[in-house]
């Protein structure tokens, strides 16, 4: 069975902490991969605010989508661990990129690599936009 590489970039942009809690938890008593995403989400949110955006639907009037997720796992997570997800940027074209987030237990370990393709989008005439030259100014 082919298994799914996420390739890390070159340099990490920003670290968010997050603190598992006990409702994260699965059937196996490990954090559910729901929960992952749920992580990604918040780092990614985190992210754009360092950047001066006030969320995902303020980047100069364009909001963004994602295209694609994925996880890798590499270590149980439990309940009421300290996890550092560092967030990188990879594979630019013109409307979007991909998300990197490295998830790091407080000990080092490696937990999880994860990946969400984005893309821009102009809601208001519900279409793929360019991405502004301001969002690439800032992480470049």
């Amino acid at each position: 069975m082919s298994r799914i590489k996420i390739d890390e970039p070159d340099n990490y942009l920003f670290k968010a902490k997050i603190t598992t809690r006990i409702t994260d938890l699965n059937y196996g008593g490990h954090v559910g991969n729901d929960r992952i995403f749920s992580f990604m989400h918040d780092a990614r949110v985190q992210f754009i605010k360092s950047l001066g955006y006030k969320d995902e639907m303020d980047f100069d009037g364009l909001g963004n989508i994602q295209t694609d997720a994925a996880i890798t796992y590499k270590a149980e997570v439990f309940a009421f661990e300290d996890l550092t997800i560092e967030v990188g940027l990879k594979d630019f074209n013109k409307y979007g990129c991909d998300f990197i987030y490295r998830f790091n237990k407080s000990d080092g370990t490696l937990a999880a690599l994860g990946k969400t393709g984005i893309i821009f989008f102009d809601y208001e005439k519900r279409k793929i936009a360019q991405m502004p030259k301001s969002f690439l100014k800032k992480v470049q």
